[in-house]
């Protein structure tokens, strides 16, 4: 596992309102052409890949602080998120993901 892999998991905030669950995390220097989002089985999958640039091709790299390379981030959706409604937006390197809730479902048993 890459230090990047291990750096995405921690950049994911959670928020409760109503009946949706916000999701919002950073992912600097990324386009949002560079991001997959998708669901599967229960779970938010979040991947993309930063690349390197090759701006600088004479000297040598001091101190590398910036991590690349390949991310995938699998998150496990909430009880009673309605997937086909979650949408997304990027904006200045942050993702804001929205996941409605629908209404409870749950169910009086009566005792006979």
């Amino acid at each position: 596992m890459s230090l990047y892999q291990s750096n995405v998991n921690h950049i994911f905030d959670d928020f409760i309102k109503d009946l949706s669950v916000a999701r919002r995390g950073e992912l600097p220097g990324l386009n949002k052409d560079q991001i997959n989002i998708d669901v599967r089985d229960n779970a938010l999958i979040i991947s993309g890949e930063t690349k390197k640039e090759q701006k600088y091709e004479k000297g040598e790299t001091l101190i590398q602080e910036r991590s690349y390379g390949s991310f995938t981030r699998s998150i496990s959706l909430p009880p009673n998120v309605k997937a086909e409604d979650i949408t997304a937006k990027f904006e200045n390197g942050l993702l804001e993901l929205k996941l409605p809730k629908s209404a409870s479902s749950g169910k009086k048993i009566t005792i006979e």
